[in-house]
């Protein structure tokens, strides 16, 4: 009983610094969705759909200098999301998109202009980044694309 009781004393005396110090916490979020191009024209269209299970890398430069990488799968909508709570100070500065993989053996070539995308983020804590999509292709298009 004792050590419980210890254990919420230490709690309350670290949640009272970090309060007492004035550290502001920022949140950041990036998303994006991965697409598979059927036809392979470069325009999205009723024939094309998402792809789950994408992977996803996203590689960010923090203000204080840190690079950080995040791993990320697409959900049953073909969207990925990466985001994280962190110190103001060491919020993300700049960041790198890319494609990693297409789990789908119909649609895994990697479309043009897919290879990665880099941006500087530069929003208030709990705004996002949105990522134009990452496109993936069949090895060849199907017959009725022709």
């Amino acid at each position: 009983m004792e050590s419980k009781n210890n254990n919420l004393v230490l709690g309350f005396v670290v949640l009272a610094v970090f309060l007492i110090s004035g550290v502001k916490s920022w949140t950041g979020e990036i998303h994006g969705r991965v697409v598979c191009d059927v036809c392979a024209d470069s325009s999205i269209g009723p024939e094309d759909h998402v792809l789950e299970g994408a992977e996803v890398a996203v590689l960010c430069i923090t203000k204080s200098g840190e690079v950080v990488n995040y791993q990320a799968f697409t959900n049953s909508k073909g969207i990925y999301t990466v985001a994280e709570t962190m110190p103001e100070g060491e919020r993300w500065d700049a960041c790198l998109g890319r494609p990693i993989s297409s789990f789908h053996d119909h649609c895994n070539h990697l479309g043009d202009g897919s290879t990665g995308i880099k941006f500087t983020y530069n929003h208030p804590s709990g705004h996002f980044h949105a990522i134009r999509p990452f496109v993936y292709r069949p090895s060849t298009a199907p017959t009725y694309c022709i």
